[in-house]
């Protein structure tokens, strides 16, 4: 079962070069990770109905990840579960904010990975080790989205550097 730590939250905010309409519609279409995503090897839908939706991501290296799509909201965002199919999940939210007529998009990752340890003791890798890789990753995955936006094809595989967790080692 999933509990959200909010302590060990991880957002990132770009500004996107597009429009809230078009960001929306490319990161709400099926499939929409085989695009623009850096780190996608393949990206298959399960069911596709807006909540309720679930897929499959599977990474460079073949880590294969199932998504559940667990809110819905047009044109702002969305949030999911994502992990191993029988194993523990990460709570994800992605955002769409405009300011000053520039769109941002916001990822924010509740991450699953040392929740069950003593607080006083995964502090230390979850700030110096995790944090760090997901926020490299978190970066990756919205230059992506972005990359593609702008050059209207897919993003090429490890565009932004390879990843030690989801790249082909």
């Amino acid at each position: 079962m999933f509990t959200v730590n909010k302590s060990r939250s991880i957002s990132i905010t770009q500004k996107i070069d597009s429009s809230a309409f078009e960001l929306w519609k490319i990161i709400s279409k099926p499939g929409n990770l085989n695009l623009t995503h850096p780190y996608c090897k393949k990206n298959d839908i399960i069911k596709w109905n807006k909540k309720g939706s679930k897929d499959v991501l599977i990474y460079l290296n073949g880590l294969t990840y199932f998504r559940e799509f667990t809110d819905w909201d047009n044109q702002k965002g969305y949030s999911l579960l994502i992990g191993k199919k029988r194993g523990p999940k990460s709570k994800v939210i992605w955002k769409i904010s405009s300011t000053n007529n520039k769109v941002f998009l916001t990822i924010t990752v509740f991450p699953y990975l040392l929740n069950n340890w003593p607080k006083i003791i995964s502090w230390l890798p979850f700030v110096f080790y995790i944090k760090p890789q997901l926020e490299n990753y978190l970066n990756s995955v919205i230059g992506g989205i972005n990359w593609y936006l702008i050059n209207k094809e897919p993003v090429p595989k490890n565009h932004f550097g390879e990843h030690p967790w989801f790249s082909k080692i």
